[in-house]
């Protein structure tokens, strides 16, 4: 059952890898969704205030990052290096998008440069993750060794 669990996706059945891959993607959105509730209503948080009401909170930020970071760091260890970029990054900056642009047009002008941040953001945590990870993944190849001819 480990080696199910933890052997690399690349010796299982392509429908099983797939599987493995969408679950990993929707786990990721639901995370963002979870840890960042949506709040579509955008109200003052009293009258005359210039900023708005958010149910964003450092707790669900920490949250996110942790749950993606585990994400990254598990598909980093069964799968290809460009992967977990795809599954663990994607999904949190596609719905962080769609949630800016949400906002009103004359509310819209720094959210462009936050989502390329928090994007650049997210994805360099995931990589880091990821490259952390592969590090501790055992392959299963035939060794290099006989590859190198040592020329005398």
């Amino acid at each position: 059952m480990t080696e199910k669990l933890m052997g690399h996706l690349s010796d299982r059945p392509w429908t099983e890898r797939w599987l493995t891959r969408l679950l990993g993607a929707a786990l990721s959105a639901a995370a963002y969704l979870l840890c960042l509730p949506w709040d579509l209503r955008n109200r003052a948080e009293s009258p005359g205030s210039t900023s708005e009401t958010t149910p964003v909170t450092g707790l669900g930020v920490a949250l996110l990052a942790v749950t993606l970071l585990l994400l990254a760091a598990y598909f980093g260890r069964r799968d290809a290096l460009a992967w977990p970029l795809l599954l663990v990054a994607v999904p949190p900056a596609t719905l962080m998008y769609v949630s800016f642009r949400t906002h009103p047009e004359a509310d819209a002008s720094p959210w462009s440069l936050t989502w390329a941040f928090c994007t650049l953001l997210i994805a360099a945590g995931v990589m880091i993750a990821t490259s952390v990870a592969r590090r501790f993944r055992q392959d299963t190849g035939d060794s290099m060794d006989g590859l190198i001819y040592a020329h005398h």
